[in-house]
């Protein structure tokens, strides 16, 4: 059969068993039956794409049959075959649908997680732009040489690329040892070959996300997933018409498929490599996907998606914190003569001189020098250290300062892991992410009881101090330049964020220190200085200058923002905001919901619902996506009374801010315990039952002018 054959027969064969499950689905729950992906606001992703309808009942998606079939004409020419691609894609996206019909959990015997949730794609918005994930990976099939996909998977998890696994690979990839799971990076989605689906999914619903996609404009969005999404499939075994055809389908995505058999190839989108060895070469090289790997001597892996290993009691060799002891970290600025480069002391005991479970207490010092370096940076080098250890195979850290949690794990001591590795990865990373600041570094670690706790208290807690009384001052006003950011900007090219002292970016990994750090740095990256000059409106948070970076920034898209005001010219957002502000006119007030919580809000839509109106730098007034650190700001929607009008949020997130809301509101407005006064899921989510609480409590938004 020819490469065309094979593709409309695949087509044909999924379109057929997408028939076959929503009938026999019919025949068991009725046409009215709901149809749903858990935790989404895009119904079923691919076919809400393509033709801007939402899916949510067996009839419709019976209906839709039609349109999959309408994709499929079956003649000798390319485009005409992908388009058959696409449709075996959303054949599969139905069949898959039913399964969730069926079950409410059709993965829940197997390592497969099936559908992965809005939350999970926008948690990873951060890592994706920043280039901590450089690309995506789907690999599929069965390797005749197991040891062969465990190699090539292996080799993604440590540079970084996110790699969902589909079919017995699953099986072949755990079995040699590779650690799987979200918190690894490396997914497995199901054994069988429509949960590929699921892959295609995180690529569509990035583009509703981030690149405010308008569903039914097929062609914008197979030109986002094309240009922005960097991902591509290897193919392992043999190529059934099913495979075929889905390859077809990723293809006319933009995404190239790389098979381990003879195919007949299509430059840059089917290529044939049999040579395993140089299957990962190939696969980055026809995505033109950039990797840029820092040698780390240690005994273990090194990378990003090691970032959310946990490790659990049963598995820790070593322990520094937490309940049993002290663990603090430091980063000092020293001059360079007072710098030995290179040099790692360990102070105290290692961790192969005590019996395990061994419980220390931990001190981590890193002394940086340059003719760059400047005091302020301080803070961000040190919050770089949370990251760099995480990074290390079997090495969880949690925390920072004085306050900070280390484990080891037993399978990472095994392989030779001790405390000088530690300070290697430190130096290391130091100096490559770095460099342009810091030209010598040195790391002592501390293990000796008293040495640590004499230490805390005569050195770590000094700065500490003094830090948080520099930036206790620094404030908008304090300072005659704020910052751009436009990280984001690969995935929502409109999207500008104005990081000031007082409103960080809302993906609440950048303050303005770090800002002003990055700019220093990397003099033409993703952080300008904007001067703080042309003020307009000092309530609203408006200046003329700042208007003129955003519209150069985000190529004319959005030419006016107000800083402090939810109602006016929002600032944009881009996707990965960890919260979303909303007006709630009932209670005359905003409510906040974070990523994590994934109820129904007093408003009737959940976190994606909200999210979906106001993310891919759009400005919506009335919905502002933020950090959560921004929530206690006295900048907070300034121009429409500030915090004073928060009236809602999950618990979670107000305990997490209540300490910070409490003390702005008592310096603002005079009113003890303010979180006190806000309504969570625990309380109330019914508005009446919200307005009936904020009335008992007295809660100052109830007296203000109306919101709208």
């Amino acid at each position: 059969m020819s490469l065309f054959d094979l593709i409309y027969a695949g087509s044909n064969a999924a379109l057929g068993l997408a028939e076959q499950a929503v009938n026999e689905a019919i025949a068991q729950k009725g046409e009215e039956q709901k149809v749903a992906f858990p935790d989404t606001a895009y119904s079923l992703p691919i076919i809400y794409a393509a033709t801007g309808n939402k899916i949510t009942t067996l009839a419709e998606l019976q209906g839709a049959l039609a349109v999959v079939k309408s994709l499929i004409v079956e003649e000798e020419d390319l485009e005409k075959a992908l388009n058959a691609g696409l449709a075996t894609a959303a054949s599969a996206e139905i069949i898959e649908a039913v399964k969730y019909v069926l079950q409410e959990d059709p993965y829940a015997e197997e390592p497969g997680i099936g559908f992965v949730p809005d939350p999970v794609i926008r948690s990873l918005g951060v890592p994706l732009v920043s280039g901590d994930i450089p690309g995506i990976a789907v690999v599929i099939g069965e390797a005749a040489e197991p040891a062969s996909v465990v190699e090539i998977v292996k080799d993604y998890q440590t540079k970084g690329i996110l790699t969902f696994l589909v079919g017995k690979v699953i099986d072949q990839v755990i079995a040699g040892g590779v650690k799987v799971g979200l918190e690894f990076r490396v997914i497995p989605l199901g054994y069988g070959v429509t949960a590929v689906i699921h892959a295609v999914s995180v690529a569509v619903r990035a583009a509703f996300i981030f690149g405010a996609l308008q569903a039914g404009d097929l062609a914008a969005l197979l030109t986002y997933t094309k240009e922005r999404v960097p991902a591509f499939v290897n193919t392992f075994g043999p190529l059934n018409e099913v495979v075929v055809s889905a390859g077809a389908g990723a293809i006319a995505l933009g995404f190239p498929v790389i098979a381990d058999t003879e195919v007949p190839e299509v430059p840059g989108a089917l290529i044939a490599e049999t040579n395993h060895k140089q299957t990962v070469k190939t696969s980055l090289e026809a995505r033109g996907i950039k990797i840029k790997v820092t040698e780390i001597p240690i005994p273990v892996a090194f990378a990003a998606a090691f970032e959310g290993e946990r490790i659990r009691r049963d598995a820790v060799y070593a322990e520094f914190g937490s309940k049993r002891s002290k663990a603090w970290e430091l980063v000092r600025m020293k001059e360079l003569a007072e710098i030995e480069d290179h040099k790692i002391e360990l102070i105290g005991p290692d961790i192969d001189e005590l019996e395990p479970p061994v419980y220390l207490p931990l001190a981590v010092i890193v002394d940086v020098a340059g003719k760059n370096m400047e005091l302020d940076f301080e803070p961000v080098l040190e919050r770089r250290i949370h990251y760099y250890l995480n990074y290390i195979e079997g090495v969880m850290h949690i925390g920072q300062r004085n306050i900070a949690w280390v484990r080891i794990s037993k399978e990472s001591f095994a392989k030779g892991l001790r405390l000088k590795h530690l300070g290697e990865a430190l130096y290391h990373m130091m100096l490559d992410e770095f460099g342009s600041v810091v030209d010598r570094c040195q790391v002592t670690i501390i293990t000796d009881k008293d040495k640590v706790l004499e230490l805390e208290q005569s050195v770590a807690l000094p700065r500490y101090n003094a830090r948080d009384e520099r930036l206790a001052n620094l404030t908008d006003e304090s300072v005659d330049t704020f910052y751009s950011c436009i990280l984001c900007q690969s995935f929502a090219p409109a999207h500008v964020c104005i990081v000031t002292p007082e409103r960080l970016g809302l993906c609440g990994a950048v303050s303005w220190l770090d800002a002003k750090a990055t700019k220093e740095l990397n003099p033409s990256g993703p952080c300008q200085a904007v001067p703080k000059e042309g003020l307009e409106d000092g309530v609203k948070g408006v200046w003329s200058a700042v208007n003129e970076a955003v519209d150069k920034a985000s190529q004319g898209k959005v030419s006016r923002v107000t800083l402090y005001s939810i109602l006016e010219d929002p600032m944009t957002s881009c996707g990965c905001f960890e919260c979303i502000c909303s007006v709630f006119p009932e209670a005359n007030g905003v409510m906040i919901v974070n990523r994590e919580y994934s109820q129904d809000t007093p408003v009737g839509m959940t976190f994606g619902q909200l999210a979906s109106m106001t993310g891919g730098g759009v400005q919506t007034p009335g919905f502002m996506g933020h950090g959560r650190h921004f929530i206690g700001s006295k900048k907070f929607m300034q121009a429409e009374g500030g915090i004073a009008r928060i009236v809602w949020m999950p618990k979670e997130l107000k305990d997490d801010v209540g300490e910070r809301l409490n003390q702005t509101a008592k310096e603002l407005y005079g009113i003890d315990n303010f979180a006190d006064m806000i309504c969570d899921e625990t309380i109330a989510t019914e508005i009446d039952e919200v307005v009936n609480f904020l009335t008992e409590k007295g809660h100052p938004a109830l007296n203000l002018d109306p919101i709208m």
